[in-house]
């Protein structure tokens, strides 16, 4: 059985779950009424507001959707057991920002999974870890589909060998966060060709492609590689649909005009995990610092960096927001969610 009839699609498109606002409702339902899957990035977001966001999309559409969770270590998820940079530090003070931290860098990742135990959703994806193969059979009985996030074969061949639905291979030019967990995604980063082929390679799992997927050529292009459905995040930001702010968008589609750079980076410098997002002046100035010994892990320079990220946003200034975005970043459209999806159809 194709992955397009597990999932009851009518398009082999997955828009990305992109954590941090970006999955509006809105966005999701729009999507998967289309005939693709809509997904929520719900990584980030509190249990009570997570139940609250699956039972609107439940209002919206009566198709399929996917919630995606970041996998976080209880200790991960509520420890800060290293102090804040010296440079960030000081950045806050010469720009007057008072914060205070949280008393947790990240969400509970088991209240989260228990939502979807509560509230079941069509598909269940995961990502940064790993999860027992009880916890994929507890999701399954409840008629929900679950997929796993790899950079890398040996996440891809793990992920399957706890009995998932499918897998969702991304490559080096993903914007965003990087999704796998093992040292080997991280050292060597694979494009998406070469993953989706060295993947291929040691099992035989359904497959969903993301990274730089920017066109119906790119999709069919993925689909003769192996890979059956296509994950597309960046091609979706710069629609009237999705959540981000205006400054955010402006700068991407500043990109594919010409007006700023459009080359990307991968960087740890935002969030203490690899992700690549626009060039812009924090990543310049700071890029000294970006080396693993240098920072405190994920998810705990993200909560520590959170403030200079909503104080640049108010200011309407790109140049200290992560401004995540995929090496196809060049070609976004200022356009609707509807224009883009019946243009990737009519490219198949």
């Amino acid at each position: 059985m194709s992955l397009l009839n597990t999932l009851n699609l009518t398009y082999p498109i997955v828009q990305a779950p992109m954590a941090g606002g970006a999955t509006t409702p809105e966005l999701i339902s729009c999507v998967s009424n289309f005939g693709g899957l809509g997904s929520l990035g719900a990584g980030m977001t509190a249990p009570d507001v997570l139940d609250s966001q699956i039972n609107t999309i439940k209002t919206l559409t009566d198709r399929p959707f996917m919630v995606n969770l970041m996998v976080l270590s209880e200790y991960e998820s509520s420890t800060f057991d290293t102090a804040m940079p010296a440079w960030l530090s000081q950045y806050y003070q010469e720009h007057n920002i008072v914060f205070t931290l949280p008393e947790r860098p990240a969400q509970h990742f088991a209240e989260q999974l228990q939502v979807l135990y509560d509230n079941p959703v069509p598909v269940a994806s995961f990502t940064f870890g790993i999860i027992s193969a009880e916890q994929v059979q507890r999701l399954q009985r409840l008629g929900t589909r679950v997929i796993g996030t790899a950079n890398h074969p040996l996440e891809a061949k793990a992920w399957s060998e706890i009995g998932v639905d499918a897998v969702c291979v991304q490559g080096a030019e993903a914007g965003g966060h990087r999704g796998g967990w093992l040292p080997q995604s991280e050292t060597d980063p694979l494009g998406l060709l070469t993953l989706i082929g060295q993947t291929r390679a040691c099992t035989d799992i359904p497959l969903i492609a993301a990274g730089g997927i920017m066109t119906g050529q790119d999709i069919k292009a993925v689909q003769a590689a192996g890979a059956e459905l296509a994950q597309l995040g960046t091609a979706f930001l710069t629609t009237d649909k999705c959540g981000i702010n205006g400054t955010y968008k402006q700068a991407l589609i500043d990109a594919s005009e010409d007006k700023r750079s459009a080359e990307t980076r991968l960087t740890r410098l935002f969030s203490g995990k690899l992700a690549r997002g626009l060039l812009n002046n924090y990543l310049q100035d700071f890029a000294q610092f970006e080396s693993e010994q240098n920072l405190p892990p994920y998810p705990q320079l993200n909560a520590m960096t959170k403030f200079l990220r909503a104080d640049a946003t108010k200011r309407l200034d790109a140049e200290h927001q992560s401004l995540w975005a995929g090496q196809g970043v060049a070609l976004v459209r200022d356009e609707d969610t509807t224009t883009l999806l019946k243009r990737l159809i009519k490219e198949l």
